[in-house]
């Protein structure tokens, strides 16, 4: 089986870090099933096992595969509501946008924030049990953080997963 460690988000692979036809073939199939064990990855692409674990092995020491996830059903458990919240701060000054980043990391029940461009500035998708738990979360957490000019919050209704890159 694939190792399960992660490294950040925003870790990049190393530079030169070029991937070729098998590679992306790996790619794909990890993407699809990341699982999969070692001996049927190799199966599947029609290549040595000890050539697959050392294919594996590379992307992961390059930063190119960053970590296997579990898809969890998070209304089973018992956070069936999910929203995005979006940020705008009053100040982009290094040390506020730093200690926003310090507040959004320990969010409870953030599951991805996004430092984007535009009128808003950050993107937080969240999961909680409850709308009450939901405004709690924006008024106790994120509103109270002096550098927060405005948040608007969005129910998600449905993820839809897309197609992907490879």
């Amino acid at each position: 089986m694939v190792p399960h460690d992660t490294q950040p988000v925003h870790s990049s692979p190393a530079p030169g870090a070029s991937i070729d036809a098998v590679d992306r073939r790996i790619l794909a199939a990890l993407a699809n099933d990341g699982r999969i064990t070692n001996a049927a990855l190799a199966k599947h692409l029609g290549i040595a096992e000890s050539t697959c674990l050392q294919r594996v092995r590379s992307l992961r020491e390059r930063g190119i595969v960053r970590g296997v996830h579990a898809d969890i059903d998070l209304g089973a458990l018992g956070y069936g509501i999910q929203a995005v919240v979006k940020v705008r701060l009053g100040s982009h000054n290094r040390d506020h946008v730093a200690s926003f980043h310090q507040v959004v990391a320990r969010l409870p029940g953030a599951l991805r924030t996004f430092h984007v461009g535009g009128e808003d500035d950050y993107l937080i998708h969240v999961a909680v049990s409850s709308t009450q738990q939901l405004r709690d979360l924006v008024l106790e957490h994120i509103n109270v953080h002096p550098v927060v000019r405005h948040t608007e919050t969005q129910l998600v209704f449905e993820v839809i997963p897309g197609s992907g890159v490879l």
